[in-house]
């Protein structure tokens, strides 16, 4: 038998279930992938500078906070405010009465007011409350007279106040109900 020189060559051997046949494309394919995963193993190089810089970058980026770096000075004793005079006190009264007497919107809902416009309960409640301190500054600055006190007193006639009696049942209750004359509840 002759001597038989090997071969890388498929089919050489005389072998035809060995032969393998690949697609080129796909064995390109697979191998640029693994070549891929192969380079993205760890970290990059010089990470640690990298990332020192751009947490620079966003910190330079951000804006600061005034309140950081204040020269305002704090004082570390805390003194107690002396007490007012009573002329200072007058004259603290007298401005308050002034800015009051000048306050444009109370003037405005007060002008609405006279013109017969109901208003809602948040204005009414605003209205009430600086027309009562308005008040309780002209009687400590003496501007009221005690006989104008008086006369709005004179003026209101008692309003009779229907007691509720106990009710028993339910039919006492209504009628009851049906009994009541609204006229006593208006003013």
């Amino acid at each position: 038998m002759s001597r038989k020189k090997k071969s890388r060559k498929p089919g050489s051997t005389g072998d035809v279930d060995l032969i393998v046949t690949r697609n080129r494309s796909e064995a390109d394919v697979e191998g640029r992938l693994r070549k891929k995963m192969k380079k993205r193993k760890g970290l990059k190089t010089g990470n640690r500078n990298a990332e020192s810089v751009a947490t620079k970058e966003r910190k330079a980026s951000q804006a600061k906070d005034p309140r950081i770096g204040s020269k305002k000075k704090i004082p570390l004793i805390v003194e107690a405010k002396p007490k007012q005079t009573k002329k200072e006190r007058r004259i603290s009264a007298e401005k308050e009465l002034e800015m009051l007497e000048n306050d444009a919107q109370l003037n405005v809902l007060l002008d609405r007011i006279d013109n017969g416009e109901k208003l809602g309960a948040g204005l009414q409640k605003y209205v009430d409350e600086k027309l009562d301190r308005i008040e309780v500054l002209m009687n400590q600055l003496g501007l009221i007279e005690p006989e104008e006190m008086e006369e709005p007193a004179e003026e209101i006639e008692p309003v009779k106040a229907a007691k509720p009696k106990k009710a028993s049942s339910d039919d006492d209750l209504l009628s009851q109900f049906e009994d009541l004359d609204l006229n006593d509840f208006k003013s």
